[in-house]
């Protein structure tokens, strides 16, 4: 699963990254090294403004994906993951796996090794300045006549050396399926559903602190390699 991540770097050098324009105004998040569920974050949207082009942008959207016919918000926590192996299925997630996709960039992920007595930490990155895209999802859910666009994370199984931490990981995808992933008009994104090992090899699995436990812990001293006991 992917439960917590860090994101960096401001709306102006993710769109620089991801070939978008910044659409996020006035509501950007900044810097955040513990971003946790139901936190707003930023995400990468393709959409069609009426009688214009596509447009792709980066947007501000709520983590924890909430259907469009739910009661309330109250279930996001717990639907901040969608499974790949099964979202064209499922009905919270069908409608909007086949027309609101969305990347969510991350600086890497956190996931928790089991062990003996407290679980290790570890921080999954590229280890330099480019972003991981995290395959994610949108929704939109109305009250009021006020929207609230809320997002998930697609995951998988884990591959490769990931696989000694923990056995799901954020379905992350290489530069050459952002296009495909990111078109509205393309309602059938099975093909894209598979990780990529070239860029699962390429990642550094970095043992952190437990500070990063508590998400009132949230610096850059977060990211920092730490020493194994």
């Amino acid at each position: 699963m992917c439960g917590r991540y860090a994101s960096t770097k401001d709306p102006a050098l993710l769109a620089a990254e991801f070939d978008a324009v910044d659409g996020t105004g006035d509501e950007a998040p900044g810097a955040d090294y513990n971003i946790a569920p139901t936190k707003h974050v930023m995400a990468v949207v393709e959409r069609k403004p009426e009688d214009e082009e596509l447009e792709r942008s980066i947007r501000v959207l709520r983590w924890g994906l909430v259907p469009h016919w739910a009661k309330d918000l109250s279930g996001a926590a717990k639907m901040i993951n969608a499974r790949a192996e099964t979202v064209l299925s499922k009905p919270a997630y069908k409608q909007s796996v086949t027309k609101r996709r969305c990347i969510i960039p991350a600086a890497g992920w956190y996931e928790w090794q089991p062990g003996e007595g407290r679980k290790q930490p570890y921080f999954m990155t590229l280890g330099d300045d480019t972003s991981l895209a995290m395959a994610g999802i949108w929704s939109v859910w109305w009250k009021d006549d006020v929207p609230t666009v809320t997002c998930a994370v697609l995951t998988t199984e884990s591959i490769g050396a990931l696989t000694e931490v923990h056995n799901r990981m954020p379905l992350l995808l290489p530069q050459d399926r952002w296009s495909a992933w990111l078109d509205p008009t393309s309602l059938d994104p099975s093909a894209l559903l598979s990780p990529d090992p070239s860029l699962v090899e390429a990642l550094e699995l970095r043992p952190v602190s437990t500070a990063v436990n508590s998400v009132k812990n949230n610096n850059a001293s977060l990211l920092e390699r730490a020493e194994l006991s």
